[in-house]
């Protein structure tokens, strides 16, 4: 495909996406490989809350006092934090001024594999990270664990998250790189054991939990029993809640919790009592990471954490649909819109050939205790210009802005947002495909939070 992007370090991986292993033979394929063993419903966000965590630290951490007593005086993160560098505008970023691909894994725990916690393990979390020093931006996009490609070294069709349990993290940023037409250049690899540790470190994490949960799993040793209601969950529930995915929506709704848990853990962190324990943070992290991340390029990496504009950031997920095959369930990307937003998000292509006078059309959706306001939205939009062609009522926990074409930027959103109400804490979130009302630009949720 044809592209104008200008980072030369990335463009010479772009590939036509037509040629890469999501090619129209994935959904042809007749030969699957056969299951023997019940696949372990595991689910972990190790990887976010590891970047939440630094993060969070650079938050609290103003003070070289207690920098310096955390790290040590002379250690690079402290010499990164101190006074004098913050004075300085341009500060280090980790790998020069280009944009980098940084792979986030988050793996499950093999209770074979005993003298290595990470031999044998699946990636139940998967996120590429694109990092734009330049505009000091960060872009996400989830991977879902299920999704069908052809692993690499001719290792044939399965979910990608097996990729990490036959070769590694060599064999997992090989597939992903083949299979979306990306440069990965470092990685943060994360045990599953940190979740339940770190969240019983910050005495709980509170969650509004969307609906009713009750699942249980005698063989993995799961007793899921939620209501629905705001909840403050340990280190254990936290476990039960994110492996949850018995439900319509199944890996992606298991997706959309890991979003949600991480917006409960920022508030967790936003709390003065947190900075106390950041030495316990920081021990238990230690003991679950593997990176190609210098400690150098970490205490860069944090720094530019602490300048990114967050009004620039974009998350997506990438774009598909459930396919079940005998008892093996699949996400099947959808290679076209896998492709918009790969360029959107990692290459950051640009909307070519907008016409100026075509209106912006949006959808509506909301809660009914949210009507009221609902109403007034709607009236906001149209005095912008603004078709809204569809409006309904929807049963959704959390509000989300939903751009559904390049039209919609975070740009758009912001100036949006400067003159509507009601969309200020409203997630911001790239999703080619629109399931509620077709040939719209975007849509907005209104939940009952």
């Amino acid at each position: 495909m044809n592209n104008n992007s200008t980072d030369n370090s990335n463009k010479v991986y772009k590939v036509d996406y037509s040629r890469t292993f999501l090619n129209q033979e994935i959904y042809n394929r007749e030969q699957e490989e056969n299951s023997t063993s019940k696949i372990k419903r595991t689910v972990i966000i190790s990887v976010l809350i590891f970047l939440v965590i630094l993060l969070g630290i650079v938050i609290f951490v103003d003070s070289e006092e207690l920098s310096s007593k955390l790290f040590g005086e002379e250690s690079k993160i402290s010499r990164a934090f101190s006074n004098e560098k913050k004075q300085h505008a341009n500060f280090p970023t980790p790998f020069g001024m280009k944009r980098q691909n940084i792979l986030l894994l988050g793996v499950d725990d093999n209770p074979e594999a005993k003298k290595d916690m990470w031999a044998g393990t699946r990636t139940d979390t998967i996120i590429l990270a694109n990092i734009d020093p330049k505009s000091k931006s960060i872009n996400a996009i989830s991977i879902p664990r299920d999704s069908k490609v052809f692993l690499a070294r001719n290792n044939g069709i399965n979910k990608i998250n097996s990729a990490h349990a036959i070769g590694g993290v060599e064999m997992t940023k090989e597939t992903i790189e083949k299979t979306l037409g990306v440069k990965i250049h470092r990685y943060v690899l994360v045990h599953e054991d940190i979740v339940k540790e770190l969240v019983d470190v910050l005495g709980g994490v509170e969650i509004y939990i969307e609906k009713p949960m009750h699942y249980r799993d005698r063989t993995a040793h799961l007793n899921i029993n939620f209501d629905k209601g705001l909840q403050k969950l340990d280190g254990q529930k936290a476990i039960e809640y994110l492996r949850f995915r018995h439900d319509a929506l199944g890996d992606i709704g298991r997706t959309q919790r890991q979003q949600w848990f991480i917006r409960g853990l920022v508030k967790t962190l936003q709390n003065p009592q947190t900075i106390a324990k950041i030495p316990d943070l920081i021990a238990t992290a230690k003991k679950y990471i593997k990176t190609d991340i210098s400690t150098g390029e970490m205490a860069q990496l944090i720094e530019f954490l602490r300048h990114i504009d967050l009004s620039k950031t974009e998350i997506a997920t990438l774009p598909g649909q459930p396919n079940q095959s005998g008892y093996i369930s699949y996400w099947i990307l959808d290679p076209e819109k896998t492709q918009e937003v790969i360029d959107r998000l990692i290459y950051r292509d640009k909307a070519r050939n907008i016409e100026a006078d075509k209106p912006i059309v949006a959808n509506v959706m909301y809660a009914r205790t949210q009507k009221t306001k609902a109403s007034a939205l709607i009236d906001e939009l149209k005095a912008q210009g603004i078709d809204v062609k569809c409006t309904d009522e929807i049963n959704r926990s959390h509000s989300q802005f939903i751009a559904h074409s390049n039209r919609i930027t975070n740009d758009y959103f912001n100036i949006l947002n400067e003159k509507v109400q009601n969309i200020d804490k409203i997630q911001f979130v790239y999703d080619p495909i629109n399931l509620y009302c077709a040939a719209t630009d975007f849509t907005i949720i209104m939940a009952d939070e």
